[in-house]
């Protein structure tokens, strides 16, 4: 295994140095772009493989915004790499697939822990060891959320491997549901325990673009027009949604 604390380049990310305290985290490369739109004085720093980076300025604030692909084996690079470099805040922006039925899409969930149904935190600590985010950021996505009229959910998530669930899904979805689990994402137990793990703070505001317990999602009935061009419209509405409460979360951290 790589030496944690890496010197030099990164390996993965491919930066050699960057100048910020806080680092927005999206999936997609094409959402990173969205986010960077919204600093001054923005840069890109690099890109590799689905890794991209671009630093800035946000509420007098030194940022930057690095997309993670999919799933917890890169979010967890991403976080250690970064914190290589002195990125003290974690911010997921994601989306996830809600389970309970007051949950619409559009929506945004803010989750205050993660449950572990991953392979990549298993690698790091005993399963005992629980995804909690910081206290301090979820309060900071939580007071973003309410001044900018966003409807958001706080409570627990699922972070597992498998986008396609198999088998045992409808068993699984029914257990969590009682549960009372908020969603599913494919990310945040990574960063929530990579950074607790190196005395860093984290947290997420996911999107809601689907609820499965409801069978409404944006790659739903995309034979049927009206139908899809609602969910997707949801879908579009979530994601930037989640972006609008994580960028204004950071003028509510405290230094």
């Amino acid at each position: 295994m790589m030496e944690r604390y890496f010197k030099g380049v990164q390996p993965n990310i491919n930066i050699e140095q960057i100048e910020a305290e806080i680092a927005l985290l999206p999936g997609p490369p094409e959402r990173a772009l969205k986010i960077a739109r919204n600093f001054s004085e923005c840069e890109q720093v690099t890109e590799q493989r689905e890794f991209v980076t671009y630093k800035g300025v946000l509420h007098e604030k030194n940022v930057c915004v690095t997309s993670t692909g999919i799933g917890c084996p890169s979010a967890a690079i991403v976080v250690e790499e970064l914190a290589n470099f002195g990125v003290k805040v974690f911010i997921r922006v994601g989306t996830t697939g809600a389970i309970q039925d007051d949950i619409e899409l559009g929506d945004v969930l803010i989750p205050e822990a993660a449950v572990r149904d991953d392979g990549t935190t298993k690698e790091y600590i005993s399963g005992k060891y629980p995804a909690v985010a910081s206290y301090g950021v979820v309060e900071a996505l939580k007071k973003s959320a309410e001044a900018a009229k966003v409807r958001a959910h706080t409570g627990l998530i699922r972070t597992n491997d498998a986008f396609y669930g198999g088998k045992r899904f409808d068993e699984v979805l029914k257990k969590y549901r009682r549960a009372n689990v908020l969603g599913f994402d494919m990310e945040c137990s990574a960063i929530f325990t990579v950074a607790e793990l190196r005395g860093l703070q984290a947290g997420a505001v996911l999107g809601v673009v689907g609820n499965l317990a409801k069978d409404e999602h944006c790659y739903k009935d995309v034979n049927h027009e009206p139908l899809a061009h609602k969910y997707k419209k949801q879908a579009e509405k979530a994601v930037e949604n989640a972006i609008t409460v994580a960028l204004n979360s950071i003028k509510y951290l405290e230094s």
